[in-house]
């Protein structure tokens, strides 16, 4: 990493010197001086190797700045260190001049203390580095001051800034959920989870806190109460409470009132943001089944039955279904016939690819397919990859339900019935076979 950091005049004198590691010695600041700054010729390069140093530099005004290594580092790491250095030079004293930089020494020395740690770049944001860093140097801190330098330090609120202001408040509220699904031909669900995630959009002003209630099973029984609201899903309508096997949460969520209270609370952040992610495993409601149905004719014929059935609210609709039905590696032609939809076999994926737009729920589709078959040597057996399908479907197959969503915020005046509110489910494939 840097080994060290110099800056010039435009004579070469050295205004500030600091070495981070022992392999750069005190001849390299004179080595820059000789073959950079006073060079006959006008060096273009930015980068200068010199006895196996090399010196990456950049120039304002009369001012050089010059970092060391003896490593193979990344270049472009090094350049936007040295101009985010500029940055908050100048954030601080203004113009990068000589006069500045010796009226501004020691707080220079204590930016580059913050900034740079054994030759690797840290934390270089100018508002951060404000709060530890005053340009009078130390000094006593007020209690604002403080609690302002530990929101920052601890990250507390450091995704959030204040003074945001919106006409109309409102939050957008997507649960996404994929379906992954392994099943034996006779129906027996082998392996089966579904992975979810909540994206946030938030509109909002000030600095609201917002409640947010799920249908988990700890958290209902931890409260008492009881949520018989319909998820629209057929088979499994009457459910009220989800076994969330794990969940991860974004930081701005106060874990501790998760555990102590079981209530999601937190204060969110400006536009989209992923809220949380969790898994579960536990009475899973699968929106599609596949009856697969294979019949070897000899060895140049294969006949195959797919029969595709939805369990959900007939009410609902399914979009962009997809079935993919695998086909031997020694197909030459296959005759299609379905009802619905559209079906193509697509000999450079060895499958017959079936497009439904839309099907409703508790329906049922089928497909036929003569698959006609080359001769070959070869003796062993198509091993039947398992067919796989695609979809999404407006509820979530865990019958994941947001229970609540509230907002406070006791600085402006605008309450929780001010927030205009929009809650949507999807549920997408993930992986989805059966085998046949």
């Amino acid at each position: 990493m840097i080994g060290g950091l110099f800056i010039y005049n435009h004579k070469g004198e050295v205004l500030i010197s600091r070495v981070y590691r022992d392999d750069i010695g005190r001849n390299a600041v004179d080595a820059f001086r000789v073959n950079v700054i006073h060079a006959r010729q006008q060096v273009r390069s930015p980068v200068t190797n010199i006895a196996r140093t090399s010196f990456f530099h950049i120039k304002r005004s009369n001012i050089w700045l010059a970092a060391v290594t003896k490593q193979n580092v990344n270049a472009a790491m090094v350049f936007e260190f040295l101009h985010k250095m500029t940055d908050v030079m100048a954030a601080y004293f203004g113009k990068v001049t000589e006069e500045n930089i010796k009226n501004n020494f020691v707080l220079i020395y204590e930016i580059l203390d913050e900034i740079l740690d054994f030759g690797y770049p840290q934390n270089t944001d100018t508002g951060i580095l404000k709060t530890f860093i005053t340009q009078q140097g130390v000094k006593s801190q007020s209690k604002e001051e403080t609690s302002q330098i530990t929101s920052q330090v601890t990250g507390q609120i450091g995704w959030r800034r204040e003074g945001i202001k919106y006409r109309r408040n409102e939050l957008f509220l997507d649960v996404l959920e994929s379906v992954n699904l392994l099943m034996s031909p006779q129906g027996q669900v082998l392996s089966a989870h579904v992975a979810g995630r909540i994206i946030m959009k938030s509109y909002l002003s000030g600095m609201p806190e917002c409640k947010f209630g799920i249908n988990d099973k700890v958290l209902m029984e931890s409260k008492g109460g009881k949520s018989g609201q319909d998820d629209g899903r057929g088979s499994s309508s009457g459910k009220t409470s989800i076994a969330i096997d794990d969940c991860q949460f974004h930081q701005c969520v106060k874990l501790s009132k998760f555990e102590t209270e079981h209530s999601i609370s937190f204060i969110p952040p400006d536009g989209e943001f992923e809220l949380m992610r969790y898994r579960t495993t536990k009475d899973i409601s699968l929106p599609f089944r596949i009856i697969p149905l294979v019949r070897e004719v000899g060895r140049q014929k294969m006949e195959v039955k797919v029969v595709v059935k939805s369990n959900f609210k007939p009410s609902l609709l399914a979009q962009k279904v997809e079935v993919r039905i695998p086909t031997p590696l020694n197909t030459s032609g296959v005759q299609v016939i379905c009802m619905k939809g559209k079906a193509k076999y697509k000999a450079s994926e060895n499958a017959i690819v079936w497009k439904i737009k839309r099907m409703g729920g508790m329906k049922e589709c089928q497909l036929s397919a003569e698959i006609e078959l080359l001769n070959t040597n070869d003796k062993r057996k198509w091993t039947r990859p398992p067919i796989s399908m695609n979809f999404e479907v407006p509820f979530a197959p865990s019958g994941f339900k947001v229970r609540y969503l509230k907002v406070f915020e006791p600085k402006l005046n605008y309450s929780d019935h001010d927030v205009i509110k929009w809650v949507r489910y999807i549920g997408r494939s993930g992986l989805y076979e059966t085998r046949c």
